[in-house]
């Protein structure tokens, strides 16, 4: 079966895993902060705190910025649900903002229309959380405009979007959000195996969210109630927890860096080719917005269902059958079991039903030949006959 995503590991990375394995360090040595300087002066940021998984990041970066009881952060529900689960955790409250017909992500015309009410009933988001769906960045020029107006903080949840950029600036250089979150699982654009990473520009918060990943517990004399009673102590001065990633993890990721506009590479051409050989059929292609050059994570497309005799159901199952892995990301989380017990009602977000009802992510991963893609534009023409 072609999945729809795979990881691509090189000798190289194999070699940096294996020095890692024969040295004293496994957990917090040289490779976590070598990995963090790469990925900051790739991006352009000044920080960057190297977690366990993109959710982990979300998690601390929201607690960095004070969310916590009687606030409400908005994302979108087209979305993992990590980036709405993020807020909960925090004991806060989640709202969503529905979605762009044309790229998917949050859309700036609804956000801007929720934060006017929500101004008028006196319920303004504490953070909003913009994410770069298939690694397309948001317009986030529009969405810190408003933040400026409205007084709310950003996270840009960019799990797909490390090597993209927006208005030819590099994803994560946090000139129009306080944090970017990125993911390095196995099918995003480079894997760590699990991991993730926070960038800003704000050293405060960078220095609360090393705190919370590691217990809450500093060695810094200078953040200690009273001098040390000597070179072992430590002091746990909050409540965190333990999102460390490891330098057996953050060695890959190195090693994956030296790729990463590679990757990138590989992916837009195959996406390219893509648009190019759906060209006639029912389908609609990814729109791509002027201002972003897209991480491509993912390709999705989206059935022409009235003028296929199938459903969506039946494309997708015919796909299976010949063995493309297709998947479909994501599942609204308004519509989540878990979100219904919080009142949300799946006609809430009509523009996010409409895309869950024809979207189809197909095969996109920089192995993908074009012997595989053949294949896969072959078994779309199949499935919508």
């Amino acid at each position: 079966m072609i999945p729809y995503g795979r990881q691509d590991i090189s000798q190289a990375d194999i070699d940096a895993v294996v020095e890692v394995l024969r040295s004293d360090f496994l957990t917090q040595g040289p490779f976590v902060p070598a990995f963090e300087t790469e990925v900051a002066g790739y991006c352009g940021a000044q920080h960057a705190v190297a977690v366990n998984s993109a959710t982990s990041a979300l998690h601390i970066a929201c607690l960095a910025l004070g969310v916590g009881k009687g606030d409400v952060v908005w994302t979108t529900p087209i979305t993992f649900v990590a980036s709405a689960n993020c807020a909960l955790y925090c004991g806060a409250e989640v709202d969503f903002v529905d979605i762009d017909s044309r790229t998917y992500s949050l859309s700036v015309e609804r956000l801007a229309e929720k934060l006017a009410y929500a101004e008028k009933i006196g319920q303004l988001p504490k953070v909003v959380i913009p994410v770069h769906l298939c690694g397309q960045p948001c317009e986030m020029a529009v969405i810190h405009a408003l933040s400026r107006q409205y007084g709310f903080k950003i996270i840009e949840d960019a799990s797909h979007a490390i090597g993209g950029r927006y208005q030819n600036e590099p994803v994560g250089n946090c000139r129009y959000s306080d944090i970017t979150v990125f993911s390095f699982h196995p099918v995003k654009i480079i894997t760590t195996g699990e991991g993730g990473m926070a960038v800003t520009n704000d050293g405060q918060l960078a220095k609360r969210m090393q705190l919370l990943r590691s217990h809450g517990i500093t060695r810094d004399a200078a953040d200690m109630t009273h001098v040390p009673d000597g070179p072992w102590y430590y002091q746990q001065v909050d409540l965190g927890f333990n999102y460390r990633m490891t330098d057996i993890q953050a060695a890959l990721g190195l090693s994956q860096m030296h790729r990463l506009d590679e990757f990138v590479s590989k992916r837009n051409a195959i996406a390219r080719r893509y648009d190019q050989m759906f060209s006639g059929l029912s389908v609609i292609t990814p729109w791509q917005h002027p201002d972003s050059y897209s991480g491509w994570h993912l390709y999705v497309i989206r059935l022409q269902l009235e003028k296929i005799q199938k459903t969506h159901l039946q494309v997708f199952e015919s796909l299976r059958e010949q063995n493309i892995g297709v998947n479909l990301h994501y599942i609204p989380v308004h519509t989540q079991p878990y979100y219904q017990h919080m009142g949300f009602k799946p006609e809430n977000f009509p523009e996010a039903n409409h895309y869950y009802a024809e979207a189809i992510s197909l095969p996109m991963y920089p192995g993908l030949t074009d012997a595989q893609q053949d294949k896969v534009v072959e078994a779309v023409r199949e499935a919508s006959i």
